[in-house]
């Protein structure tokens, strides 16, 4: 199973595996850059190779970025519009330097609060960037809560992001699904896992779905609020995990954690340990669940 966590890249993304290993990760997430600051970075060769060595090192199978938390992709302001896909270009260029399979992304805030308008833009720049960057690299689209204006709350909406790119390049087009933000969007899935799941895979199809992130919820159902929680310490508790962690249909699909982790170094890995041994327990028999 690919089971891991978000990991820092303090001091540098080759730091990054070895603090993998720390935790028995198999699968990991990082920033390539400062993900609240516009400022772009590059990737060095002696970077990207100490990197994809400690990835080989430290056993870790599965490894991407999430991309900078100001870029809006969906935004109706065209310097705002410009500035981030110029942005996610970098994102991109950086992720497959450093040979990281996929690139998280929020699919963004549709300002002007046309929804239709957002989405084909969305699709349009991410198709787009796939082309002026090139490589192998997939992006991810990833659920949201849905607060405000945000697009990617509703499984219909990711599906017409991927239905809009054109066919030579959908293939690289996925889904991340955060359990933190489809059950603050109204996915129930602690009272209805088996019907948000087939939900999923009518809409956007369960083989699109590339990368689970694993988060408890700090709010209530339905709340559209993103706050995350430790596994089984908030109001989705044990059993969605229990069912994920067991489900044959998605045993292969990399999962991460980004449950909260406290402020000293030390906490960071106990916590993520913690987090990721109660996940490990939900399938301590070793057999999935058909």
């Amino acid at each position: 199973m690919l089971l891991g966590a978000h990991v820092s890249t303090a001091g540098g993304c080759r730091n990054a595996p070895a603090r993998a290993a720390a935790i028995g990760a198999t699968a990991i997430q990082v920033f390539t850059k400062q993900p609240n600051r516009w400022a772009e970075v590059e990737v060095v060769d002696d970077e990207c190779s100490s990197f994809r060595a400690g990835v080989g090192e430290h056993g870790v199978v599965f490894a991407n970025a999430h991309d900078s938390y100001l870029i809006n992709l969906a935004t109706a302001d065209p310097v705002l519009r410009d500035r981030s896909y110029a942005a996610f270009v970098g994102e991109l260029r950086r992720a497959e330097r450093l040979g990281l399979h996929a690139l998280v992304t929020h699919p963004g805030n549709a300002t002007d609060g046309d929804l239709p308008r957002g989405l084909a833009q969305n699709a349009e720049l991410i198709e787009r960037a796939l082309e002026e960057a090139g490589g192998s690299v997939t992006v991810l689209l990833e659920t949201t809560a849905g607060s405000g204006k945000v697009i990617g709350s509703r499984f219909e909406e990711l599906a017409e992001m991927i239905a809009r790119v054109r066919p030579e390049i959908r293939g690289r087009v996925a889904v991340c699904v955060d359990t933190c933000h489809i059950f603050a969007a109204g996915y129930d899935l602690r009272g209805d896992y088996d019907g948000v799941i087939n939900h999923l895979g009518d809409t956007v199809g369960l083989d699109r779905i590339h990368l689970f992130h694993l988060n408890d919820s700090a709010t209530p159902f339905a709340s559209r609020k993103d706050r995350h929680a430790g596994i089984g310490e908030g109001s989705l508790g044990e059993a969605p995990f229990r069912r994920l962690m067991t489900d044959a249909r998605f045993v292969h699909v990399p999962k991460v954690l980004e449950t909260p982790k406290g402020d000293d170094p030390k906490d960071m890995v106990s916590m993520d340990l913690a987090n990721l041994a109660r996940l490990r327990s939900y399938c301590a028999d070793g057999e999935p669940a058909t």
